[in-house]
């Protein structure tokens, strides 16, 4: 029920994923999961990905579906626009779900919201002819934004019905009536499709160094910023493993839809000081992680180790 990118073929595979095929539906921001398991309930027929950024909310979110036996949900910790892309097939998705988004109020975050024209034309690709995203948000500036934002991509229909009574039963619905405030409700559906191709993040087999010599003592280590095509890569600490002298290398990889924190390993092999990704967490390996472990490849090439192999 709980996707791990890493361990997957994009775009998903509704038979795989759900061992069935239906209408393929996707929520943004499903918080604890409440409409999640709602809209599960009254549509058996639907196959429900729910996309999330806070790792506490998809746990309960996860602990309500098993609680409630839903069998139709499955949940991603990470990104919509990563989800979107990587996930969905073009021309696959029947319903767009946001519900009480962050509305970034202030002009200068605005660029952060995720209702913008850009988004809407990559929306265009992956919803079916007709499908449709419905917003509900207390937000009355973010509302007219978005429906700016979705006229000027000139590929969708925009309708503001009052808001269904089941969309304001979510989490911050409920706390938002006992403010009483107003809600506004908007339904964006698909007319045209952008004619640009959004294909899936790049990634790569193989992503790792071999070297000899002797691994260093590391006493401090100062952050790196590591730009690379599309993104950069911050290697932010290292640290010495207990038992088996290895080093361990933080990252934090920011590219195109993606951000991850990965872990880069320098360990003793059978054929000389390995550098390559530890499996933890299920990671990407993308142009961000072929930049971090060629960066820690090369800064063990400065501490006097060399360099036999580099496969990345």
């Amino acid at each position: 029920m709980l996707l791990r990118a890493g361990s997957l073929e994009f775009p998903l595979s509704q038979t795989k994923l759900f061992g069935r095929e239906g209408r393929l539906v996707l929520e943004v921001g499903h918080g604890d999961g409440r409409f999640t398991a709602e809209i599960a309930r009254r549509n058996p027929d639907w196959n429900i990905l729910g996309v999330e950024v806070s790792a506490g909310s998809v746990a309960r979110a996860l602990k309500r579906m098993r609680r409630e036996g839903i069998r139709t949900v499955r949940l991603y910790h990470g990104e919509a626009r990563f989800a979107l892309r990587n996930f969905i097939a073009p021309r696959s998705l029947y319903r767009v779900y946001v519900n009480f988004p962050d509305p970034w109020p202030k002009a200068k975050h605005e660029e952060n919201r995720l209702l913008q024209t850009e988004f809407f034309r990559r929306l265009s690709t992956r919803l079916i002819d007709g499908g449709q995203l419905l917003l509900t948000t207390d937000h009355e500036e973010y509302w007219r934004f978005a429906q700016e934002q979705a006229q000027a991509s000139g590929l969708f229909d925009v309708k503001t019905p009052p808001p269904p009574p089941h969309h304001l039963e979510t989490k911050y619905a409920l706390k938002w009536k006992e403010q009483n405030r107003s809600f506004y409700h908007a339904v964006f559906t698909k007319t045209g499709e952008d004619p640009e191709p959004w294909p899936v993040i790049e990634r790569f087999s193989m992503a790792h160094a071999l070297l000899s010599g002797e691994l260093p003592q590391v006493k401090s280590f100062e952050k790196q910023i590591v730009p690379f095509a599309g993104g950069h890569a911050i290697v932010l600490e290292a640290y010495r493993a207990l038992e088996d002298h290895s080093l361990v290398f933080l990252a934090h990889l920011e590219e195109e839809d993606l951000t991850q924190q990965v872990l880069i390993e320098a360990r003793p092999s059978a054929h000389g000081i390995y550098v390559g990704i530890s499996s933890f967490g299920a990671p990407l390996v993308t142009a961000g992680v072929k930049a971090a472990v060629a960066w820690v490849t090369d800064w063990l090439e400065a501490q006097g180790l060399k360099v036999v192999q580099r496969s990345y």
